[in-house]
C-alpha cells in the first residue's frame, strides 16, 4: 500500500451506516426526507441531507486508517473538502498564486465545453503530482483546471420516494441536481459538486513550471 493515502479516499471498514429513512409530509404532495434520528451534521450548509458512512479510527497525523478503495470517496470527507476548499489529499487550504487546482480524468471534459463541473475535491500544490499518480481514474494524466472561482453548483445521489419497500429509491439522476432544484427534498446527496469559473486548462508539466515561478 503507498505511504501516501488521500484524505478523501474510503477506507475498508467504512461502509454506509444503517440507516432510518423516512418521508415526513410537509403538505399535499410534499414531503421532505430525513432520518428518524437526525443530527445536524446530517444536512449540508443548503439542507440536503447526506447518505451516512462510517468512519475508520484516525491515525497520529489524524489521518483516516484502513486499507484505501482507491475508486471511492468517503461522503462526509469529500464534502468537508470540497466544501471548504481543502485538498483532497491532505485536506490543507489549497488557494495557490494561481488559482484553485482541479483535476480531471483524460478528455473528460470536451475542448468547447464552456461549463465543467467537478465531484473533484481541489489539490493543493504540493500534493497535485501525488493525486494524478494515485488516483486510479487520472491514468497520471490529469486534465489540469486553473479556476479563478469554484461556486458550489449541487450534488449527486438518489431520489427517494413511496414505492411498494415504503421509502425506497425512485431514481438515480446521471447528472448533480443544482440547489435549488425542486427534487432535492426528497435527495439523498453522496457527492458535493462545484462548478468551475474563469478557468485555464494547463498541462501537469506547465503547471509546475508556472508554480515555480509564481512562488
Amino acid at each position: 500500500m503507498p505511504a501516501l493515502v488521500p484524505f478523501a479516499i474510503q477506507r475498508e471498514g467504512e461502509d454506509a451506516a444503517p440507516n432510518n429513512l423516512m418521508l415526513a409530509t410537509l403538505g399535499p404532495g410534499r414531503h421532505r426526507l430525513c432520518y428518524a434520528d437526525e443530527d445536524p451534521r446530517d444536512r449540508d450548509l443548503r439542507g440536503v441531507l447526506w447518505g451516512r458512512c462510517s468512519f475508520n479510527p484516525v491515525d497520529e497525523h489524524k489521518m483516516p486508517t484502513g486499507k484505501p478503495q482507491w475508486r471511492l470517496m468517503h461522503p462526509f470527507r469529500q464534502r468537508m473538502t470540497m466544501q471548504a476548499m481543502r485538498c483532497q489529499v491532505c485536506a490543507e487550504p489549497v488557494r495557490t498564486p494561481l488559482g484553485y487546482i482541479f483535476l480531471a480524468g483524460p478528455g473528460a471534459v470536451g475542448p468547447e465545453q464552456t461549463q465543467v463541473l467537478t465531484a473533484q475535491p481541489p489539490v493543493c500544490a504540493r500534493h497535485v503530482r501525488a493525486s494524478a499518480e494515485l488516483c486510479p481514474h487520472l491514468h497520471s494524466r490529469p486534465m489540469v483546471f486553473l479556476a479563478q472561482s469554484a461556486p458550489l453548483y449541487g450534488v449527486h445521489g438518489v431520489l427517494y420516494g413511496y414505492g411498494g419497500l415504503g421509502v425506497q429509491v425512485m431514481g438515480r439522476p446521471e447528472e448533480p441536481l443544482p440547489y435549488g432544484h425542486p427534487n432535492l427534498s426528497t435527495f439523498l446527496a453522496s457527492q458535493l459538486v462545484r462548478r468551475l469559473g474563469s478557468f485555464r486548462l494547463v498541462d501537469l508539466g506547465e503547471l509546475v513550471r508556472e508554480l515555480k515561478h509564481a512562488a
